[in-house]
């Protein structure tokens, strides 16, 4: 919505009127409209001009605009479908990995897809093998708290392993 008309800004001669309550007044006179809603405190907001004559609505301006940009701000915010990312090191305790599969349950129930991240640092890059049974336990301690896909398979990368995974759409 660019710019919303209210009281003498409104460029038609008559308007449809609506109260504050929602209740319809019927067509009026652009003037009678305005001096109606200045008779209850209140500013006549031209809702939509897209119709002949323009609907206009009796309300607070102020509280008008702000239901509309807290509108806008709903429509614009997708749901769901972000990449978030949890990191495990190598000496995690089981405690903290639990914890880290309690958050990724949680952004997993929202919709969104987990990457597991295990970062290795210096002589931890020589063993590999144990890095990577240590994610497939995350993986597994997931599992048990809610049915996961795998997007992406644990992969090598230069400072760690990787894996992505999403919510299972099966129910078991």
């Amino acid at each position: 919505m660019d710019k919303i008309l209210i009281n003498n800004f409104i460029r038609a001669k008559e308007v449809r009127v609506i109260s504050e309550t929602g209740e319809q007044l019927g067509i009026m006179n652009v003037f009678n409209a305005i001096d109606l809603a200045k008779s209850k405190g209140l500013d006549l907001i031209q809702v939509t001009e897209k119709v002949e004559p323009p609907v206009c609505r009796i309300a607070n301006y102020g509280k008008y605009l702000y239901s509309q940009q807290k509108k806008e701000k709903k429509m614009a915010k997708p749901k769901g479908g972000e990449l978030k990312e949890i990191r495990l090191t190598f000496g995690i305790s089981p405690h903290d990995m639990e914890v880290r599969a309690k958050q990724s349950q949680k952004f997993l129930n929202e919709g969104d897809k987990v990457k597991v991240n295990m970062a290795l640092r210096g002589r931890e890059k020589a063993m590999g093998n144990f890095a990577r049974e240590k994610l497939q336990k995350f993986l597994e301690s997931l599992n048990l708290l809610i049915p996961i896909k795998t997007e992406r398979e644990i992969k090598r990368e230069p400072r760690g392993f990787t894996t992505i995974v999403s919510k299972s759409s099966s129910k078991t």
